[in-house]
C-alpha cells in the first residue's frame, strides 16, 4: 500500500454526541461504526453516508469503549459506572450488566467466538465474563498488574492487557503462563497488527512502541505526535504497512511501519483525538475528539 493510498480526505462528519467523543470503532466488515462518549450514550452510524442509525442509553457515567460481535447481534460497552453491559443491538435491550470492577472500567473485548468479555479496569485487574450463563461473576479475574489497566487485546488462546505501570501482559489462558514486556512508560493503548505478530502500545511519553509478540523485543518506535494525558488510540492499517494513531492537537499521524518515518499527517478535529479505527479492507479510516464528532478519513 502506497502513502497516496492513505485516508486523508474528510468524506463525512458524524454529529450527535454532546461533549467529548471517547472511543469509535468499526464493525467487523466495515459497513457500520460505534461511538461512545461522556454523553453516556453509545452511538450506532452508517459512516459512509453519514447517517444515525440508533442509541443506546443505560449506562450511569461516561462510556469508555464499546465493541461488537463478529455477527453484528450484540455489544458490549464499560464506563465510569463499573459496569460492563451486553446489549442486544437490534432492540437497544441490555441483556446483561456485569458488576465486580471497584473503579472506572477502561476497556471492553469480545472473544471471537463472543461468549466471553474480557475488561480492563482502574482496579488494576483484566476480568473475564461468560455472555451465555446467566451469572454476574467474573470467570475470571487477572490482577498482576500494579497500576490501572488501560487496555486489551484478545487472541484464540491469550488474553492482552496494557497499564499504568508501563507494562504490556500476556496470559496464556490454557497453560496459566504470564509474559511481562515492560516498556518503562505508562501505557494507555494497545493494538495488534492483523497478522498478529506484533503488539502497538500507546505510551504517555507522546510515543508508540512496536513489540514483537513471541520475543518481546522492542522493534520500533513512532514520535512526533503529542500524547502526555489522554488515552489515545493506535492501531495499524489493515495492509500493516503503515501505523495510525491521534494527537492532542487535533492531528492525525500516519508512519511507515519499517522506518517509522511520518508519511502524512493532517488536522483531523480542532481538539484532542481519543479514538482511530481503520476499516478492515478499504483505505478508509474514523476518528473521534474531544470537540464531539467523528470524522470519516478516505
Amino acid at each position: 500500500m502506497s502513502v497516496s493510498d492513505l485516508p486523508r480526505k474528510e468524506v463525512n462528519v458524524l454529529k450527535g454526541h454532546e461533549g467529548a467523543v471517547l472511543a469509535a470503532r468499526f464493525n467487523g466488515d466495515g459497513n457500520y461504526c460505534l461511538s461512545c462518549g461522556k454523553d453516556r450514550t453509545i452511538r450506532l452510524w452508517n459512516p459512509h453516508r453519514g447517517i444515525h442509525i440508533k442509541t443506546y442509553k443505560s449506562h450511569g457515567r461516561e462510556v469508555r469503549d464499546v465493541h461488537v460481535t463478529p455477527d453484528n447481534s450484540k455489544l458490549c460497552s464499560c464506563g465510569g459506572d463499573r459496569q460492563i453491559f451486553y446489549w442486544d443491538v437490534a432492540t437497544g435491550r441490555v441483556i446483561r450488566k456485569f458488576r465486580g470492577h471497584d473503579g472506572e472500567v477502561n476497556a471492553v473485548k469480545f472473544n471471537e467466538y463472543a461468549s466471553v468479555v474480557v475488561s480492563a479496569g482502574y482496579d488494576q485487574s483484566l476480568r473475564a465474563w461468560d455472555c451465555r450463563s446467566h451469572s454476574t461473576e467474573p470467570i475470571q479475574i487477572i490482577d498482576s498488574f500494579s497500576d490501572s489497566v488501560m487496555s486489551v487485546c484478545l487472541t484464540k488462546t491469550e488474553i492482552i492487557g496494557g497499564s499504568v505501570d508501563g507494562t504490556v501482559r500476556t496470559f496464556d489462558i490454557r497453560v496459566g503462563r504470564e509474559i511481562s514486556d515492560s516498556l518503562g512508560q505508562p501505557v494507555n493503548c494497545i493494538s495488534m497488527s492483523n497478522d498478529g505478530n506484533c503488539i502497538l502500545a500507546s505510551c504517555l511519553d507522546s510515543t508508540l512502541r512496536l513489540l514483537d509478540r513471541s520475543t518481546g523485543e522492542l522493534l520500533q518506535e513512532y514520535k512526533g505526535h503529542t500524547c502526555k494525558s489522554y488515552k489515545l488510540d493506535c492501531c495499524l492499517t489493515n495492509t500493516d504497512a503503515h501505523v495510525t494513531g491521534g494527537s492532542e492537537d487535533g492531528f492525525i499521524y500516519f508512519w511507515d511501519l519499517v522506518d517509522a518515518s511520518v508519511v502524512s499527517r493532517f488536522r483531523a478535529h480542532t481538539s484532542v483525538v481519543t479514538s482511530v479505527s481503520y476499516h478492515p479492507k478499504d483505505n478508509c479510516m474514523i476518528s473521534a475528539s474531544v470537540d464531539g464528532t467523528i470524522r470519516v478519513v478516505r
